[in-house]
């Protein structure tokens, strides 16, 4: 799919991260009701025609063009804030109207994209800690009812990660070659045991607690249990995070575990995006999903993701930026990316299958298709696509 914006208005709306709810905009810009008011808004008004708040961390977890930084003042004039003022007025009556004129006034105001900050690198740094490499036992739990072609896709997908045989280019395994730059080498993924828990042992709502104590079924140095619940089964934070990676003790041994969620009925348009409508942002029309199951598709992401995550970070002190809790780490840095030219509300320049018209990014064994994410690069410090 082709970019439906020009490059000018790219830079406007990248700007805007599309991660946080439309209304974290009616504050910006509050429109003044008699001329009194109106003078004195604009001589009390900030030097800064983009409020911080919207800088640093807000923006962090999407794919920015701006770095962990404070944005340098950007001067306005009367007339601009002029301007603010009628467009403020007038979404009074429509915040949906009012959030595009927004986007539509900032990208009008005559400054270049330098003048408001320049992209920098994107850097995690090593804290010294150990990685997973070499290779690597990836154990399955099933928690909750799939089909046999749901499991095959997942299991066919990390396959894919370590493949002997050579794919069509581009492929799952050269995504994964990337992990690779990172210190002390290669980790190979090999496919260990499966169990299926389709009885629900622990019910269908399960607590934080309760997925290192599922996790705890496999442990071993150099093994990673993956957690997968059905779309049937909630879990704390489901939609706030979609999956999650920590290490559990057992013993002497440490291992390291993963969950992912199946979203298709619980919250597909935060956790399945770009193969559903998102819950906000751009309305852009849903991806095809290149193996027709949006709940499963959407799982790909979110375990690539978190698979990537777990060998380059695997006890919160290998590869990230920011708190140890609360970590930009390999693939979430890159949020949102998946092919070039991507931002917010669109995922990038994507191959399309003719047959489907389903969007994906890298071949599998199998002949299977996935849409993966970027991942950063330690030798460029760039977030890294396929396509």
């Amino acid at each position: 799919m082709s970019p439906p914006e020009p490059k000018h208005t790219q830079n406007c709306m990248r700007f805007f991260s599309l991660n946080t709810s439309p209304t974290v905009f009616f504050p910006l810009f509050r429109p003044a009701t008699s001329p009194f008011q109106l003078v004195t808004a604009w001589r009390t008004s900030s030097s800064h025609f983009i409020p911080n708040h919207l800088s640093p961390r807000a923006l962090s977890s999407s794919n920015s063009c701006f770095p962990l930084t404070k944005s340098p003042p950007i001067k306005r004039t009367f007339t601009h804030f002029l301007f603010i003022q009628i467009f403020s007025v007038t979404m009074a009556a429509s915040a949906s109207i009012y959030y595009l004129l927004t986007l539509l006034l900032l990208c009008a105001i005559p400054f270049t994209f330098s003048e408001l900050v320049k992209e920098q690198p994107l850097v995690l740094k090593y804290h010294n800690g150990p990685l997973l490499k070499g290779k690597i036992t990836v154990n399955l739990i099933w928690y909750g009812k799939f089909s046999p072609t749901q499991r095959s896709i997942i299991v066919d997908f990390i396959n894919s990660l370590s493949s002997a045989v050579k794919p069509k280019i581009p492929s799952a395994s050269f995504w994964w070659k990337t992990t690779e730059k990172y210190k002390s080498g290669s980790s190979t993924l090999v496919v260990g045991k499966q169990i299926l828990l389709e009885n629900y042992p622990l019910g269908k709502t399960l607590k934080n607690p309760h997925l290192p104590a599922l996790a705890g079924k496999f442990n071993g140095v150099g093994t990673v249990s993956v957690i997968l619940t059905a779309k049937d089964v909630a879990v704390d934070g489901f939609c706030m995070r979609c999956g999650t990676h920590g290490s559990n003790r057992v013993g002497r041994v440490r291992g390291t575990f993963i969950w992912v969620g199946n979203s298709e009925t619980q919250c597909p348009g935060q956790c399945a995006w770009p193969f559903h409508q998102p819950i906000y942002g751009p309305q852009t029309p849903p991806l095809v999903a290149p193996n027709g199951d949006v709940g499963i598709d959407g799982m790909i992401i979110t375990l690539a993701t978190l698979l990537a995550n777990t060998v380059t970070n695997p006890f919160n002190n290998g590869y990230f930026q920011g708190p140890a809790d609360a970590p930009l780490e390999a693939v979430s840095a890159c949020t949102g990316i998946f092919g070039t030219g991507s931002y917010p509300g669109y995922p990038g320049k994507l191959l399309v299958e003719k047959s489907t018209r389903a969007s994906y990014n890298a071949n599998g064994v199998n002949g299977r298709k996935y849409l993966l994410p970027a991942m950063w690069d330690p030798q460029t410090s760039r977030c890294k696509t396929l396509v």
